[in-house]
């Protein structure tokens, strides 16, 4: 190759450049004329909250028969998933679609012989020192049977590191005794930062403790580094999605194309409580029936609990207790202090709101 061809060569490139620069340019300009829209989102005609949902919940499934044989399906499972919680495993739980009815399914008819906890994962916010608190006193509660442990500080004065310890210390004779944590969508709101996420890895180690957990969100497994998937949690994984809508979990987000109304406290507070259990709805009625004949005072909790300890709705404390956070969780009910120190309990409605939501979940 001589001299010249390496300079016609050099041309042919530099023409390349120079026409790819003028097309750059020509479309910035062609770009910059074109008329920009002046349309907002605030522009969206926004509806009612409540007529939106409203609507959602009149869009008729489909494949409803292939979605219960896939059902049926996990169900055949219950007995392997017990059987990987008796060997020290945890279940994970993923997949499209709500995890929540399936594992409650499961617990009710499979974990039958053992104390069963929940943590709603898709709250705002979680108080997980309760949840401990519950824990400690379940696994104290066997122990007192066995003559195990004698008097000591009460749990709700304990910090989260010496539950932790009692917990994982703990020794009950039945090495096949436990007490199961479900906790929906673990990957929630809050729960998803990294020190729950620790003290989570930590209870789940505990020798009984086991936990059954769903994640929705992609990037879930980022929580965990290999020493906590592996070790702590000791996952086992399930795919089982079951394609339902997330009615529950979607209630505590707010819809994009709609605004808030009077009556979705209302409509929100009875959706949460019909997917609590009858007791618990049993103890709201008796606290809801007291705010509405005391409108301007609110209900003491010792005289919540003899109220129900006489209808049969509650057998102790710890029960009453464990009913009470899940209230406060979903944010049903309040804690207010009262003139003489006396803790009292308040529903944030007014009297008629909560005459409708006892009228919704009768």
């Amino acid at each position: 190759m001589n001299n010249n061809d390496n300079w016609e060569e050099d041309e042919e490139d530099d023409e390349e450049d120079m026409e790819f620069s003028r097309n750059y340019f020509l479309a910035k300009e062609l770009t910059s004329s074109v008329k920009k829209s002046k349309h907002k989102i605030t522009d969206i005609d926004v509806v009612d909250e409540q007529e939106l949902r409203d609507a959602s919940l009149q869009i008729q499934p489909k494949h409803e028969n292939e979605i219960a044989v896939l059902i049926d399906s996990y169900t055949s499972m219950y007995p392997e998933w017990l059987l990987s919680l008796r060997c020290g495993f945890a279940l994970l739980m993923y997949g499209f679609g709500s995890k929540k009815a399936l594992i409650e399914d499961f617990a009710s008819t499979t974990l039958t012989e053992y104390s069963v906890v929940v943590i709603n994962g898709y709250l705002q916010a979680i108080n997980l020192k309760q949840v401990l608190i519950a824990l400690a006193e379940l696994l104290c509660d066997q122990l007192k049977a066995k003559r195990k442990v004698s008097g000591r500080q009460p749990f709700n004065t304990q910090s989260m590191e010496d539950l932790l310890t009692f917990l994982y210390e703990a020794e009950v004779e039945d090495t096949d005794s436990f007490v199961c944590v479900v906790i929906h969508n673990i990957d929630g709101p809050g729960l998803r930062d990294s020190e729950t996420q620790q003290y989570l890895a930590r209870l789940a180690s505990c020798t009984h403790i086991r936990i059954v957990a769903s994640i929705d969100h992609v990037n879930a497994p980022l929580f965990w580094d290999k020493n906590m998937a592996h070790t702590q949690f000791n996952w086992c994984w399930y795919h089982v999605p079951t394609f339902a809508p997330y009615k529950v979990e979607g209630m505590f987000y707010p819809l994009i194309l709609a605004h808030g109304s009077a009556s979705q406290s209302v409509k929100t507070a009875a959706i949460v409580l019909q997917s609590l259990t009858p007791n618990a709805q049993s103890v709201f009625k008796v606290l809801a029936e007291y705010q509405i004949s005391h409108p301007d005072e609110g209900m003491p909790i010792s005289d919540l609990y003899s109220v129900c300890r006489e209808r049969f709705l509650v057998s102790n404390q710890v029960t009453l207790n464990s009913h009470l956070t899940e209230f406060k969780d979903h944010e049903l009910v309040k804690t207010k202090r009262q003139s003489d120190g006396q803790d009292c309990l308040h529903i944030p409605l007014t009297t008629d709101a909560l005459q409708k939501v006892l009228l919704e979940i009768s």
